[in-house]
């Protein structure tokens, strides 16, 4: 039996980005769950806001399933929907700590 190498390192770095969303989005949650427990109408819009991210992503995210924009493979599916959460989450990260989006580098 033979291992295909380039598959297995695949699956390595969608593993590494699975360990690496999960850090990122406990990150988010704290400072979530700071501002939602400071109360008052920051608290409040920060809780409504987070159900509204959350139901928005998902929808997102099954349209490009169903669209086939996530790839045909279960490592295309896996990647494109790392690739999707990890986007949301660093973005609510920029967005509660207050640091602005880095800019795009053109492509080549």
């Amino acid at each position: 039996m033979t291992i295909d190498c380039k598959a297995y390192g695949a699956w390595m770095k969608a593993g590494m980005d699975m360990w690496m969303l999960g850090a990122e989005a406990g990150t988010v949650m704290a400072l979530r769950m700071t501002r939602i427990a400071t109360g008052g109408s920051a608290g409040a819009a920060e809780a409504e806001l987070m159900v509204t991210e959350k139901v928005r992503a998902a929808i997102e995210l099954q349209t490009r399933l169903m669209t086939g924009a996530l790839g045909v493979t279960p490592l295309g599916a896996t990647q494109g929907t790392l690739k999707h959460y990890r986007r949301k989450v660093a973005a609510n990260n920029r967005r509660l700590i207050g640091t602005p989006r880095k800019p795009r580098r053109p492509k080549p």
